[in-house]
């Protein structure tokens, strides 16, 4: 199993920045992707999670449309941790954010318990 645990989220201005991190602990090595999601407030429950932004282990990486150029995930492998650094912050951004890991062993992804980012305008 992997545990996740997400820090860094708050409360800033549009126009401003913040720094996610997520460490890993547990079967870290068998962890291959690593990327962040985000749930957005008053969106249903039964709607699945926005993702915001994956990298591989290799690091290969992938971005939402409506974070390209203002989102930038990074990994260190040594520590089990993934970055998510947040510049140019719009209102719409505002969400929960969960960290998630993929491995080729468990069939199953894993989650943490998410932190809050609150962007206002």
């Amino acid at each position: 199993q992997v545990q996740l645990v997400e820090s860094g989220g708050g409360l800033v201005q549009a126009g401003g920045s913040l720094s996610l991190s997520c460490a890993a602990s547990g079967d870290t090595a068998r962890i291959n992707v690593m990327g962040w999601y985000r749930q957005s407030p008053g969106q249903s429950p039964g709607k699945q999670r926005e993702l915001v932004a994956t990298i591989s282990r290799g690091g290969w990486t992938n971005y939402a449309d409506s974070v390209q150029g203002r989102f930038t995930i990074s990994r260190n492998n040594a520590k089990n941790t993934v970055y998510l650094q947040m510049n140019s912050l719009k209102p719409e951004d505002t969400a929960l954010y969960y960290c998630n890991a993929v491995t080729s062993f468990y069939r199953n992804p894993f989650w943490g318990r998410g932190t809050q980012v609150t962007v206002s305008s």
